[in-house]
């Protein structure tokens, strides 16, 4: 049971965060950075956010520290917009899992032309 609702307040955290980072207008944040996946710890006390932002290794390292500047807004906002008890603290991460993906599917795409092209 307990479980199940950390579940449910992960993915509600996840896409409401997203939601409060379109908003934000900090330039160090590119449109390109979308919310992979959000684990809040079992007292609510804190939210590991995994971040995922298109672009070179200095674009991303600035989107992270926009993120973590603006952590204290992003926590008042989220208060406001999911009825918790205890909004968590937000601790964000880079996650390259969608441009790892990206690069996969390259690489599978290659492979399926070389094969066509040997027929």
């Amino acid at each position: 049971m307990a479980k199940n609702r950390i579940n449910k307040v992960n993915e509600e955290v996840r896409r409401e965060l997203a939601a409060v980072i379109r908003e934000l207008k900090d330039e160090r944040i590119p449109l390109m950075t979308s919310v992979v996946a959000v684990n809040v710890t079992n007292d609510f006390s804190y939210a590991k956010c995994y971040i995922s932002v298109m672009g070179d290794e200095q674009t991303k390292k600035r989107a992270i520290e926009g993120l973590k500047s603006a952590s204290g807004y992003i926590r008042r906002e989220m208060g406001r917009r999911i009825d918790l008890r205890i909004t968590p603290e937000f601790l964000f991460e880079l996650d390259n899992s969608i441009e790892y993906g990206a690069h996969i599917n390259e690489v599978l795409k290659d492979i399926m032309k070389g094969q066509n092209d040997d027929e």
